[in-house]
């Protein structure tokens, strides 16, 4: 072959003998080289970041995410305090055997921490379309803390898995206490609810640091604790997608329901006056106890469809209002906070983004700081196109002819001869 050196490689574990003529010596493997390099230049380039001010704490996680060959694998290396082993989460959750929910973004296991006792919440999320910034967007998820967001422990990334750890919350989610269980939230456990999660909105949109649209307000993501303890949960899973991705996703696989109209316009803004119109849309059955589309019985006690946004529209107009409270609630409702929330309501619901009030004034208007305002009945024309075929003009005919009034404390009072069809079986 030549008078030139013949060089053999034979891999021994982590290293490499080289063998030259019967001489052996141990040489550092091409990645060792690769290490040596880059984390040095990695340290001077994140060192310089922080020095000048110029990448915050996400971003930095976020380049150096980008930069790490390991980024798409499991990370056994803490790159922050929040990242937690696959290890801990599958022994947590007794290897994924206690499931307690499931949705858009992924399933749900309930689990305990055997380190401190502590009873979790563990979202798996099943999209592969996660952005690669991910790891940043999430720490910076676990640095929120308001007394009504569900906080986020940690998260642990293994392959195109990722698992978010969240805080538990032992009442379970608002859907199921509004319309799946005996137990009857009283009128004023149901306004605390709603002024709640509309602190909780307000915070993400003005109060952090970076404003966080939660895309998917629903009464599924509004959780309960002891003490009646209100938490929004899911809040900051769309920024893990592009904004073509989130808008894809949500308008696919979202809760039609509570979307707002610009949803499903091509190139509309998504702001977060979206989550405004999602949050009236949960405001009107936190009132009425019952979905907004469901079926119900008719006249002659056949199955009907009501769309009920489209008949608290036409309440409104009436200026009838005790119609719309849940009837299980009887004598408990406060008339002028039902009015107020109402209003509210529909307010939060105008096509036009604009018109709708800010998260921080609905807060000031459920405290009474602020008076509400009047609902533009042209911008909530399209609750009429939403609600075509459904049962509302039957049943606000019917309760127009059997409304009676009295004198005392000059308030309206409204039979519930047509409940049963308002509200639909229980």
């Amino acid at each position: 072959m030549g008078g030139g050196n013949q060089y053999q490689y034979y891999a021994v574990g982590n290293r490499k003998l080289l063998e030259n003529g019967g001489d052996q010596k141990t040489v550092l493997p091409l990645f060792a080289w690769f290490l040596i390099f880059l984390v040095p230049v990695l340290i001077v380039v994140v060192v310089f970041a922080c020095y000048k001010g110029k990448l915050k704490l996400t971003q930095i996680l976020a380049n150096i995410e980008a930069a790490c060959p390991f980024s798409n694998t499991y990370l056994d290396v803490p790159v922050s305090d929040v990242i937690i082993s696959y290890k801990e989460i599958e022994e947590a959750t007794n290897n994924f055997s206690n499931q307690i929910g499931s949705g858009g973004f992924g399933v749900v296991y309930k689990g305990t921490f055997a380190f401190d006792n502590s009873e979790v919440a563990v979202k798996k999320i099943n999209t592969k379309g996660l952005e690669n910034g991910c790891v940043a967007e999430i720490t910076a998820m676990s640095l929120i803390n308001h007394v009504h967001l569900v906080k986020l422990r940690g998260f642990c990334k293994r392959g195109l898995e990722h698992f978010l750890v969240f805080e538990y919350m032992n009442r379970g989610s608002l859907d199921r206490l509004l319309f799946d269980s005996e137990t009857i939230l009283n009128w004023s456990e149901r306004v605390e609810i709603a002024l709640g999660t509309a602190r909780g909105l307000a915070y993400l949109h003005e109060g952090s640091a970076n404003k966080i649209l939660h895309l998917d307000v629903k009464p599924a993501n509004i959780l309960l604790g002891d003490n009646l303890q209100v938490k929004i949960g899911d809040f900051g899973l769309s920024k893990l997608l592009g904004p073509e991705q989130t808008k894809l996703f949500m308008t696919l696989r979202g809760t039609h329901g509570y979307l707002a109209p610009e949803w499903l316009i091509n190139n509309a803004g998504i702001t977060d006056k979206s989550d405004v119109y999602s949050y009236g849309m949960v405001l009107l059955e936190i009132i009425r106890g019952s979905r907004n589309s469901s079926i119900v019985k008719g006249e002659n006690g056949e199955p009907r469809w009501l769309y009920f946004p489209r008949l608290a529209l036409a309440m409104y107009k009436r200026g009838q209002f005790l119609e719309l409270a849940d009837p299980r609630l009887e004598d408990q409702v406060n008339y002028e906070q039902l009015e107020m929330l109402i209003k509210l309501a529909l307010c939060c619901l105008h096509k036009d983004p604009q018109l709708r009030p800010s998260m921080t004034n609905v807060v000031r208007m459920i405290e009474g700081k602020m008076a509400v305002g009047i609902p533009q009945v042209n911008s909530l024309k399209f609750l009429d196109l939403y609600g075509h075929g459904s049962v509302e003009d039957n049943m606000t005919e019917t309760t127009t002819a059997t409304t009676t009034t009295t004198t005392q404390d000059t308030k309206p009072v409204f039979s519930y001869i047509s409940s049963e069809q308002v509200s639909g079986p229980r």
